[in-house]
């Protein structure tokens, strides 16, 4: 039982050291160990050395400094480790930037800088250290420091390029540039303090800087840029807050003075004198004022007054691309009505300052012209011309075109129309208007044309638009119009079967008047009397079976003047239509024989070439039969051989064949002629048999004393 009791004691105990552990480990914020992971000798370990868990740190920490560019020989010493824990032996450790490199400390704690250092190309060093007794064990754990290297002025200041510009006659203190320079030293020191100051080389006078911003303002409300259009100012920079002893350095600043309308403009003379040509158009430039103006041109404002009220009709004023005053032609000139011009122009501007030359700027100027005479082309009494013409009548007074010679000469004008299609002609010397045919307003309702005027001897012309337009009159009979006009077997008395409009090709409204212009026992006309008609049945029903075809022949009349009447004859078609008179099919028109015009002419055609090629055809046989009959005239003999494959037939053959002409030769070669000299038959025609009393009248030739005793063998 005790045994039992003093193991239970032992564990309590253990776990009360454990959570005590623990809590001081979270307390001093070092690691805290898994109670699980660690057995009894761990623990029994962790209590020898309480320093892991109960030592809160004791560095005692200085600022340390180190001056830049600080020469040396050797290490400097620029502080000391310091801890409240002390130990009889113990070693310093470092580490961090520059550690055991560029900072190296001793077993006393003393620090020191191996080289000098550069402020500008870094300012301060983070470095960590800690300290271990003779065995390497932790007595301080590891803590951090900082090095801060102090800033010394080995750095001028630097500029930029600068350039201001600033509105002439500006007032004083008007912003013109801010100069900026740098300095690479600490800006929290004097080191990097800069002061600004305009110095005597450069145009000082004028402006003044701000010393602390760097601002150049005006000294002065008087820059002209007249006088003088650009400075250079010199600024310096200097640090050390502006000291004497301070690191400087300077610019050239250039600044441009802008321009400002401070100057009148002026013109160059007080009088010009212009020739100007008599033909010269509307709205042109007839002559320039030149002016002086010293202002840049985006700043000259001039503005001109002719001072005449009657010139200000005829010319007007004008800014030129250089703004000078240009004269403009508002009225055309003519030499033989007025052959010169004299008047003053004005000119001003609306100036902010008082202008520097107020009192030498020439403000008027007196302005003559002297118009030219020019031989001018002649002039039309109207810019174009309008001629009514009633259509399908000849005019021979339609209207008269006139023109004139503007100039003194006064010279003769011929007139003239140059499209060779018009149906106008004019006279050549009066101008007077006729028509070469009727015109037809339904076919072209206007004319239009020109007219040439050319002056003599110059030959100078102009021309002129005419219009002609056609008046109608009631030329044209009114049309019937008539659309689906059908009449059904059933149709009854009364029944309407279609309905009749009219038309008219005249312009003038018509109103038009139906009846029938042929008595009818079917149908009739009912007239509304609003250019419309009704054809209505007066005898029905109708038989699909009936072989006739139903028409109406209708009579129209117009209101116009004179009356014009047509007749039409309007076809109705028979169909079987259901109840509600919509039709199922109509009956065919009979079909009318006749021939048209053009069906004629092409038979007439055709029996023309048959004709021909007849004729022609005969004319052949004659010529071949003729040319056969000169042949039996000619001196040639002509032989036909013909073979047998059997013996020969007696007379049969003799009948078969001409033999006759084999003895018609002579023994001199020539062949028989009658003393006639008429045509004979053909040379192959058939012949009879002589006679034994009749006596050939040819004499024997060779050919036939060969033949005759053969002959008589074979009769034999």
């Amino acid at each position: 039982m005790m045994a039992w009791l003093r193991l239970w004691t032992t564990g309590l105990m253990a776990i009360m050291a454990l959570s005590v552990s623990l809590g001081i480990s979270e307390d001093s914020g070092l690691p805290v160990v898994d109670a699980k992971k660690q057995g009894p000798a761990e623990i029994v370990r962790k209590e020898n050395y309480p320093v892991l868990f109960r030592q809160k740190r004791e560095w005692i920490w200085n600022s340390y400094y180190v001056e830049e560019e600080k020469p040396g020989s050797g290490p400097e010493r620029i502080g000391k480790l310091k801890s409240s824990k002390d130990a009889t032996v113990r070693r310093f450790e470092i580490i961090g930037e520059g550690a055991n490199d560029i900072f190296t400390v001793d077993e006393k704690g003393d620090l020191f800088v191996t080289r000098s250092l550069d402020r500008e190309e870094k300012a301060i060093y983070h470095l960590k250290a800690r300290i271990l007794d003779g065995n390497g064990r932790v007595i301080e754990d590891t803590g951090e420091f900082v090095v801060q290297v102090t800033d010394i002025n080995d750095n001028v200041p630097v500029f930029s390029t600068f350039n201001g510009s600033v509105m002439e006659r500006s007032p004083v203190g008007t912003r013109v540039v801010e100069v900026k320079a740098t300095d690479a030293d600490d800006p929290t020191t004097r080191n990097g303090d800069l002061r600004y100051s305009l110095i005597q080389e450069g145009d000082h006078a004028a402006f003044d800087i701000d010393s602390l911003t760097g601002v150049i303002i005006c000294n002065t409300n008087k820059l002209d840029r007249e006088t003088k259009s650009h400075y250079v100012v010199v600024v310096q920079a200097r640090d050390m807050g502006g000291m004497a002893t301070g690191s400087t350095a300077t610019t050239s600043v250039k600044i441009t003075i802008l321009d400002a309308n401070d100057n009148l403009a002026s013109f160059t003379q007080r009088t010009f004198d212009l020739v100007v040509p008599e033909d010269r158009k509307l709205n042109e430039v007839i002559g320039t004022l030149k002016l002086d103006d010293k202002d840049q041109i985006q700043n000259k404002e001039p503005i001109f007054t002719i001072s005449d009220e009657n010139s200000k009709k005829t010319f007007g004023t004008a800014l030129s691309p250089e703004k000078d005053g240009q004269l403009i032609l508002k009225q055309a000139l003519d030499y033989e009505t007025k052959d010169s011009y004299t008047f003053t122009v004005q000119v001003q501007e609306n100036l902010r300052y008082t202008a520097d030359n107020e009192a030498t700027a020439i403000k008027t100027a007196k302005v003559n012209i002297k118009v030219l005479d020019v031989d001018e082309p002649p002039e039309f009494s109207q810019h174009s011309y309008n001629f009514t013409v009633r259509e399908e009548s000849m005019v021979n007074n339609i209207g008269k075109i006139t023109a004139r010679d503007p100039d003194r000469a006064n010279n003769e004008i011929r007139y003239s129309i140059s499209d060779k299609n018009c149906p106008i002609q004019i006279d050549p010397i009066t101008g007077q208007l006729s028509t070469l045919r009727t015109l037809d307003r339904e076919v072209v309702a206007k004319h239009m044309f020109q007219v040439k005027a050319q002056e003599e001897p110059s030959g100078l012309e102009s021309f002129v638009k005419v219009n002609i337009i056609v008046q109608d009159i009631n030329d044209n009979p009114p049309e019937v119009i008539a659309e689906d006009i059908y009449l059904c077997d059933s149709d009854k008395t009364g029944m309407v079967i279609g309905i009749l409009r009219a038309a008219d090709k005249d312009d003038q409204p018509a109103k038009f008047r139906f009846s029938l212009a042929s008595e009818s026992s079917n149908f009739s006309i009912k007239d509304h009397g609003n250019n419309t008609a009704a054809i209505v049945v007066v005898q029905g029903p109708f038989s699909m079976d009936d072989p006739r075809d139903y028409s109406v022949d209708v009579s129209i009349s117009d209101n116009g003047i004179p009356v014009l009447t047509s007749r039409t004859k309007v076809v109705i078609k028979v169909c079987q239509c259901d109840a509600q008179r919509n039709v199922l099919f109509c009956k065919a028109l009979a079909q009318r024989m006749g021939v048209s015009v053009h069906a004629l002419i092409a038979i007439l055609l055709c029996i023309l070439t048959i004709l021909v090629i007849v004729i022609l055809f005969v004319l052949r046989k004659r010529y071949q039969k003729d040319s056969l009959a000169s042949m039996k005239n000619c001196g040639e003999i002509h032989e036909q051989l013909v073979t047998y494959d059997e013996e020969g037939g007696g007379e049969m053959d003799t009948n078969g064949y001409d033999v006759s002409i084999l003895t018609s030769a002579c023994n001199d070669g020539s062949l028989l002629r009658h003393p006639d000299r008429l045509p004979h038959p053909s040379l192959y025609a058939m012949v009879q048999k002589p006679t034994q009393h009749t006596q050939p009248t040819a004499c024997k030739g060779d050919m036939a004393a060969m033949i005759e005793p053969g002959l008589g063998n074979n009769s034999g």
